[in-house]
């Protein structure tokens, strides 16, 4: 998957090695938006996403009751650790070996097997209930309780995770064609959901290969994962979670606590080999500049400074600094890019004429999710939004109305990050809206959480539904049976989320201790208590940070369109920002993935095509599944040490 540029022969043009779609003509020539849809209609939809079943009664139950499992274990994940664990493929997985099972079981009941396209409209219902409706629980939620003491009752709770994940859903009608159709953004995730379902449902032939190379894969990522994370009283010993580079320093400070160490978990080596080398080389030169030329030099400066002296230097001390160069960089360069894109996007708001007018010209006009149904939605989540800000947090109405604005714009960030990296930045997105809202409204720190809540969480949903709506996109699945499923999924989600919330942290005094850190909330906790004081009280060179990185937005974008056939060595404007906001352990693994890629690639071409993404998705579907077993099992009280 390198963006590397490839010639082919005049009458083999070059195909998208996803999609088999050709990307170029006979001749050479680009081809056009239209032509690109109408081939991915002819020769991946017809006879697939037209004739199987997709959005059944089975599979929405199905992803009801595997959402409703992994909402509860990825809360308790995101409150211990300050991060959730996938739900796409370790549903997939799930349901068709519990499928397969039953039907072995009871024949007579169970009479035929989960179909690949149920199977894939069974992810997205699971995904909604597992993951976008409780982002916002372990960050604004708990810092919120954390400042004032105050618990929410369950039924505020569930008016404001449905809201945000129906905004969110909304969020990703205008974004699909642009991302998924057209530019083919990899959304490593949603490809590797894919090429597990494809394996799964494979029956002989080559993919018998890929098939033992993604379990031989999921195995091993599964084992590193429950001997690293698996911390019970009957393990003898575990693996590192990451491993330092020797006695190595940047100007005094070790390596190690400039986050700049070798991390253990094979999902970001997954990751990494799917994501593209020039993704992972940005990624890779974005973490040494930070960690190891500017981090140093803010703290030789006194500007960055350990929280705990302690513990010393650490990420989080750091990004406090550098989210301020990484976020614009991010934000800039997908306006701009989007910019570039303006007619496709103007056709995901079109399409409001009849529908059979409309399928004359567009033959994915009753495929694709119309207009009306992302306006409807809109409305739906910003009344709910805005009306529950008023009531519940007094938040004035035109300030609860430009957060819902806000969140549409940083959505389209958190949309091209997650298909380009894999990594969704919403917690560097509401520090935008925290930034914003600390400028208009200094004070009132309840405002300045709760608006920050609604980008980061509904941007995190879109996200999530266009890697889906990707995984959709490769099998041939109509894209509207998958948002329908996507919606199923919101309601229950919430319900299992406000109910586990209650059980899990009864009171404030549940938060900041020893079982559960809430790291996520202390961050926005104070980011919050930060700008209460004041813009001014940003430091200098924060603000020249800021200026650098937006300029970086604005200018990266453009030599990509003025130099194409140079684009895999111009620095990608995702993975250089991405970068300044996460730690640089995740980077460097990313970017040995996306090395190692390329490298066979290069070397075995044919190989790297049957195999990199089958062996990358193993490694995440691997890791992925141990995690939510790890974290049932700590859920269930097994004794650790």
């Amino acid at each position: 998957m390198a963006e590397t540029e490839k010639s082919a022969p005049r009458d083999a043009p070059a195909l998208n090695p996803l999609t088999g779609i050709p990307t170029h003509t006979p001749e050479g020539r680009a081809r056009s938006a239209d032509e690109i849809e109408r081939e991915w209609y002819e020769t991946v939809y017809l006879g697939t996403g037209d004739r199987l079943p997709q959005f059944t009664v089975r599979a929405v139950v199905m992803g009801t009751l595997l959402g409703g499992v992994m909402a509860l274990t990825n809360l308790y994940v995101a409150l211990k650790i300050g991060f959730t664990s996938g739900v796409a493929i370790t549903a997939c997985i799930l349901s068709y070996s519990i499928w397969r099972g039953l039907r072995v079981a009871l024949p007579g009941v169970v009479r035929s097997d989960f179909g690949i396209l149920e199977n894939n409209c069974m992810q997205s219902t699971a995904t909604a209930a597992g993951y976008s409706v409780g982002g916002t629980m372990a960050s604004a939620i708990a810092a919120m309780l954390m400042i004032t003491g105050r618990q929410m009752d369950f039924w505020t709770l569930l008016g404001w995770n449905v809201s945000l994940a129906v905004i969110g859903v909304a969020m990703a009608v205008p974004m699909k064609r642009q991302m998924i159709n057209l530019e083919q953004l990899p959304f490593p995730s949603g490809t590797a959901a894919a090429e597990t379902l494809r394996s799964l449902h494979s029956h002989g032939g080559a993919a018998v290969g890929k098939a033992r190379a993604l379990g031989i894969a999921g195995v091993l990522g599964a084992a590193v994962a429950w001997l690293r994370d698996a911390t019970f009283t009957f393990m003898p010993w575990n693996l590192p979670a990451a491993l330092p580079f020797g006695n190595l320093s940047a100007s005094g400070i070790p390596l190690a606590g400039l986050s700049l160490r070798w991390d253990m978990g094979l999902i970001t080596l997954g990751a990494g080999a799917l994501i593209g080398f020039r993704v992972g080389w940005s990624l890779l030169l974005g973490a040494l500049v930070n960690y190891v030329v500017l981090a140093p030099m803010m703290a030789r400066a006194g500007i960055i400074s350990a929280a705990d002296p302690a513990r010393g230097l650490g990420f989080s001390d750091i990004t406090r600094w550098s989210l301020w160069t990484g976020v614009p960089i991010m934000v800039v360069s997908s306006l701009v890019t989007l910019g570039f894109g303006w007619r496709t996007i103007g056709r995901a708001f079109s399409g409001l004429a009849p529908r059979r007018r409309a399928a004359k010209d567009d033959p994915l006009a009753a495929i694709e999710v119309p207009s009306s149904w992302f306006f409807a939605l809109f409305l739906v989540g910003m009344v709910g939004v805005v009306a529950l800000q008023r009531l519940v947090w007094d938040i004035p109405v035109p300030m609860g109305i430009l957060a819902v604005l806000l969140t549409f714009v940083l959505s389209i960030v958190a949309c091209r990050a997650t298909g380009e990296t894999d990594t969704t930045p919403t917690g560097a997105l509401g520090k935008v809206t925290q930034l914003t809202y600390g400028v208009l409204a200094p004070s009132n720190i309840t405002a300045n959480i709760m608006t920050a809540s609604v980008t980061a969480n509904a941007s995190g949903c879109a996200a999530d539904l266009l890697t889906d709506l990707k995984s959709g996109y490769l099998l041939g699945a109509n894209t509207r049976q998958q948002f329908l499923a996507q919606l199923a999924g919101i309601l229950p989600g919430a319900l299992v989320v406000g109910l586990a919330w209650a059980l899990l942290v009864p009171n404030a005094a549940a938060l900041g201790g020893e079982r559960f850190p809430a790291s996520m909330a202390v961050v926005w906790k104070g980011v919050a208590e930060l700008l209460s004081q004041g813009l001014g009280s940003l430091h200098p060179t924060a603000r020249m940070g800021a200026l650098a990185g937006a300029a970086l937005g604005l200018v990266l974008p453009i030599l990509e369109k003025a130099f194409p056939r140079a684009k895999i060595w111009i620095p990608s404007p995702m993975g250089l920002g991405l970068a300044f906001v996460m730690p640089g352990s995740i980077s460097i693994s990313m970017f040995a993935g996306a090395l190692l890629a390329f490298v066979f690639e290069k070397v075995r071409r044919r190989a790297a095509e049957d195999y990199v993404v089958p062996v990358a998705s193993g490694l995440i579907a691997g890791e992925s599944l141990m995690a939510v077993l790890i974290s049932a099992l700590m859920a269930f009280g097994v004794a650790q040490k």
